[in-house]
């Protein structure tokens, strides 16, 4: 199971710990999936893209802890992230007689990995579940720290529960399967830990960009390991999200109206999260918080990460307009105010609202 990028890091939640293992050739060994909650059966849960590439390995690395393995494949993308997609396995774990203890394995990228978590917490009240990362967002972000849900056509991720996987695996060999397209969404996310939480490791990712872009299986072990450390010390501070864990959503706000407002699936949720990485920088500086240079920094590198920096025009009539409705949406936002995660100063975050003219301001200036 080990190899030379094989590491470990734990969220400490009491009671609700668990282990990260990254690495390279951990999904097809049984040692990985060792220790496990006993049970009789377990479900993966994948989509129709992932299945063909990886559902045999995990099978088969399962198959000597679980008297029965069943499968389940889901429709791929984002636009499938709702509630006729949640009940197909929710029919599946039915059917096929599944009881209290049946360990979900969660076999794809982030919607796979909310969906299966938020179906684990649902069913039967409560069962236990194993993420099983496949690409850079959900390995750095995602699949760590229990946040489950759907989508709803009015917002992202707006249903859903806390339920913590007790078990974590990233496979850096599952990441030579991603497209270019999804290679650069993860990156959005590995990005923000520096803006957020270590400005070392940003300077880290600008002088690694190439060997990241190229795959390099030392670079991403490293971006990998480090975003997870930086996510399991917040996420330890605050598992529901009641202050400092909101910092995780650099870029979100932004990002989810993009994503909302062009529809499901259009654009890539680590696509919108890197374009809204430069609107939130930039009212960070109208806010007076960073200064013109690091605006300029974070967007050049964003853009080297392959990622669009402009955001789109949700409205010909009134663009801006349209951004702030769906940011109100927001589950971060109070009594209907914005709440906005903004740098300050580089290297640590909060939130905070911001009045609409500025905000309007920024829509302007990086849209359309």
């Amino acid at each position: 199971m080990a190899s030379d990028l094989t590491s470990t890091v734990r969220i400490d939640l009491g009671k609700r710990s668990y282990d990260i293992h990254i690495g390279t050739g951990l999904l097809a060994h049984p040692d990985t999936f060792a220790g496990l909650p006993k049970a009789q059966a377990a479900m993966i849960v994948t989509n129709d893209t992932i299945a063909p590439l990886f559902e045999a390995q995990l099978r088969a690395a399962i198959a000597p802890h679980y008297k029965q393995v069943h499968t389940v494949v889901l429709p791929d993308g984002e636009a499938h992230k709702d509630w006729q997609t949640l009940n197909l396995i929710f029919d599946a774990l039915l059917a096929k007689g599944c009881d209290r203890k049946t360990v979900l394995f969660a076999l794809g990228g982030g919607v796979i990995g909310d969906m299966t978590g938020f179906a684990a917490a649902s069913y039967m009240r409560g069962v236990p579940f194993v993420q099983v990362p496949t690409t850079l967002l959900s390995q750095v972000d995602s699949s760590v720290g229990g946040k489950t849900a759907i989508n709803h056509p009015l917002g992202k991720n707006m249903i859903g529960a806390f339920h913590q996987p007790v078990r974590v695996v990233c496979d850096l060999d599952t990441l030579k399967t991603l497209p270019g397209r999804e290679l650069s969404a993860g990156l959005a996310e590995v990005i923000k830990y520096g803006p957020i939480a270590d400005m070392d490791f940003l300077a880290w990712i600008e002088a690694n960009i190439g060997a990241l872009m190229a795959c390099e299986p030392a670079a991403l072990a490293h971006a990998v390991k480090r975003s997870c450390e930086i996510k399991a010390w917040v996420v330890g501070q605050d598992e529901r999200e009641s202050g400092l864990r909101a910092i995780l959503n650099f870029g979100h706000t932004f990002g989810h109206a993009i994503e909302a407002g062009l529809g499901f699936g259009v654009w890539l949720h680590g696509e919108a999260v890197g374009c809204g990485m430069v609107m939130a920088a930039e009212l960070s500086h109208r806010l007076g918080k960073v200064d013109a240079a690091f605006v300029a920094r974070l967007k050049a590198l964003i853009e080297r990460a392959g990622l669009p920096v402009r955001g789109p025009a949700l409205s010909a009539a009134d663009n801006a307009h349209d951004y702030i409705e769906h940011m109100r949406l927001d589950k971060k936002a109070v009594g209907g105010e914005i709440q906005f995660v903004v740098i300050d100063p580089p290297g640590q975050a909060r939130t905070m609202g911001a009045p609409d003219a500025v905000v309007r301001e920024v829509i302007d200036a990086c849209c359309g």
